[in-house]
């Protein structure tokens, strides 16, 4: 009644003239356009509608579908499916009634009702921004399962055994540790008295004629140190000792921004390990920061008679033997390697701790691996092995230079326990960051000239190792080739990847020691280097780096006394999200806001990294706009493990299936 609407079909076949016969009534979707006849669309999807038959009582859903499988074949089986689901009781809410009630959600089954198939007056915004009530009921249903399997698993660790690593009388403890090492030797003398298996070298070690040290190897690193830990680290360290005191595997998250003392904090808990008979193992991703963590550790424990084992893929066959054999003997009290350490063919003696450096960038299964080599658990009985030793697992700690959102920790990071070092030791300079188009390239040519002029030493960061078809970026062999040139009075050293490892150990090593002025590097520097003279960073095609990248480059400069700066080089033109991040480093460099940022640009799946996380990605619920979600569905889980496991079991089974077991990694 409304006017005429021209519907334009560019291939109009004779069975559509048959269909579309004069007096018939068609329902019509499509997107209006003003055309040469006025209002039309063109090929738009349209539905016979009989003679005096009803309006619509749900809109029409449309479904993301593939090649070869039409909408009204999909839309048949989804209702079919969900009569089916209907019919056999499916569809009942599996978290708590009272909880819903009071949260003001809809009912599931009305949700999934009203998802699939909305009321012709539902909000098409609210759809559309996920904030209709079916869809709160979604996120909420997502959240409270993924709440549930993390602290499922949270619970189910502190049920399992590990070493108890606790010092002898005598030993200044931090505040609150003391009541629990003895609780902890007053537990042991009773399992003793009972014949329980108990392990070796924790205390009272007069059980096991275990000898631990009256002077601990911790108090004699920390009084060798040439600093004084900061507040933070000294608060985060008593965190970890307090674990390590408890009988039940600690799996905790040590993060800190770029250059906060992370290691050092992780040394010292190594040190009880080893204080109390037990070996510690020190994981990194790549080789070079596995060798920076060898270096720096060696230095400080190695003149306290530690023996320290090297491991790692690129060893030969009989150096990775011997090294396999320290570990499996005893002898070597601390391993430190990449991915080599969790090889099966590598047995530990009596692993007491992991240590995992930048833990987001190994596997599950990797991580998973390492936990599994604890030590076997030895019977107080004439201090022989039991027939059928019970297996004790070693405690975790993970450290990370990216800080976690709030958000993030309460989802993805619920069924750890987490300490922040929030404090940057004293004498760290923060780093100025500078932006430059590609067009100013001799102008920052010039600035590494006078950096190393006045005894600095320079980063230049590129993307790739070679030319790439594809992606035309300067390269980091083709940008060595030309500052050589540019700077033939300097020193100008390379390092990626692909270079053999003592190639890498070589040009690493001189540039710690001073002899190489300006390195030319891939990301394979992007974290644990450790240069204190190095003030200056350039990153080339900086928007092609994501924030966390580029905040973890940033901070390999900036470790002295000297005033240091970061060059972004950008080519133009810049895409929104490229400008946005490149924003984000100009303005700040509070790595928390950094990171916050970063999870604001990219989302959960890509901060994470699918393969690496092992969780479950959200596939409804938004960490940012759903914060009030996350709390309530953690506060809801904790309720429903108290009260009702079948409950619990049904709701996950729902909404996880068999991937909850990946939770418990």
């Amino acid at each position: 009644a409304s006017g005429t609407l021209v519907l334009r079909f560019l291939n109009f076949y004779g069975s559509l003239v048959r269909q579309m016969t004069a007096g018939k009534r068609f329902r019509i979707c499509g997107e209006p356009r003003t055309g040469f006849f006025g209002a039309e669309m063109i090929h738009p999807r349209y539905r016979e509608v009989e003679q005096g038959a009803a309006l619509p009582q749900s809109l029409t859903p449309v479904y993301p579908t593939t090649a070869g499988l039409g909408q009204g074949p999909l839309r048949k089986v989804i209702v079919n499916a969900i009569n089916s689901a209907k019919t056999e009781g499916q569809l009942v809410d599996t978290a708590p009634v009272e909880a819903s009630i009071r949260l003001k959600l809809v009912p599931f089954a009305e949700a999934i009702q009203a998802l699939h198939f909305p009321a012709p007056g539902a909000g098409a915004a609210a759809l559309d921004r996920q904030t209709h009530p079916g869809w709160q009921r979604m996120k909420f249903d997502e959240l409270l399962a993924q709440q549930l399997s993390l602290q499922s698993a949270y619970r189910a660790r502190r049920r399992e055994s590990a070493p108890v690593l606790v010092v002898t009388a005598g030993t200044a403890l931090p505040a609150g540790e003391d009541a629990r090492a003895k609780q902890a030797v007053r537990q042991q003398g009773a399992d003793a008295k009972m014949g329980q298996a108990i392990a070796p070298g924790t205390a009272p070690a007069a059980l096991l004629g275990q000898h631990v040290p009256q002077d601990p190897l911790q108090q004699r690193l920390l009084a060798a140190l040439p600093f004084q830990l900061t507040g933070a680290q000294q608060r985060t360290l008593d965190e970890v000792l307090r674990d390590l005191a408890a009988p039940h595997p600690m799996r905790r998250l040590l993060q800190g921004d770029v250059g906060s003392g992370k290691t050092i904090v992780a040394a010292l808990a190594a040190c009880r390990a080893i204080d109390c008979g037990y070996q510690a193992a020190f994981m990194a991703p790549t080789e070079i920061l596995a060798e920076q963590h060898y270096r720096k550790l060696s230095a400080w424990l190695v003149p306290l008679g530690v023996r320290i084992a090297w491991l790692s893929g690129s060893l030969k066959k009989r150096e990775k033997e011997a090294a396999s054999a320290l570990i499996a003997s005893g002898e070597a009290h601390l391993a430190i390697g990449t991915h080599a350490l969790f090889q099966e063919a590598v047995t530990f003696h009596n692993l007491g701790l992991a240590i995992v450096d930048e833990q987001h960038r190994f596997g599950v299964g990797q991580r998973l691996a390492l936990s599994q080599k604890g030590a076997h658990a030895k019977s107080v009985q004439e201090g022989a092995l039991a027939a059928t030793p019970s297996k004790l697992i070693p405690h975790q700690l993970m450290m990370s230079a990216t800080p976690i959102p709030r958000t993030l920790a309460m989802t993805f990071y619920a069924d750890l326990d987490v300490s922040v070092i929030d404090e940057l030791p004293p004498g760290r300079t923060p780093v100025l960051t500078k932006l430059a188009a590609e067009s100013r390239r001799d102008e920052v040519v010039e600035r590494i000239r006078d950096a190393c002029a006045a005894g600095r030493q320079v980063y230049w960061v590129c993307p790739l190792i070679e030319e790439s078809e594809t992606l035309q970026l300067k390269t980091a062999v083709e940008t060595h080739e030309r500052l050589t040139a540019m700077l033939p009075d300097l020193e100008v050293g390379l390092v990626h990847g692909r270079l053999r490892s003592a190639e890498k150990a070589d040009a690493m090593t001189r540039f710690v020691s001073g002899s190489t002025h300006v390195l030319v590097a891939t990301t394979v520097i992007e974290v644990g280097v450790d240069v204190p003279n190095a003030s200056l960073m350039v990153i080339e095609h900086a928007e092609r780096f994501g924030l966390s990248q580029l905040h973890q480059l940033r901070g390999r400069v900036g470790r002295g006394a000297a005033e240091s700066a970061c060059i972004l080089l950008y080519q133009t033109p810049l895409s929104e999200n490229a400008r946005a991040r490149l924003k984000v480093m100009f303005e700040t460099t509070d790595g928390f806001l950094v990171a916050r940022e970063d999870l604001r640009l990219r989302g959960p799946g890509e901060f994470l990294g699918t393969l690496q996380s092992g969780v479950p990605l959200l596939r409804f619920a938004d960490l940012e706009a759903d914060a009030e979600l996350i709390e309530q569905a953690r506060d809801v889980a904790a309720r429903m493990l108290d009260t009702n496991d079948v409950q619990v079991a049904a709701h996950l089974m729902r909404w996880l299936g068999s991937r909850e077991s990946y939770l418990m990694t």
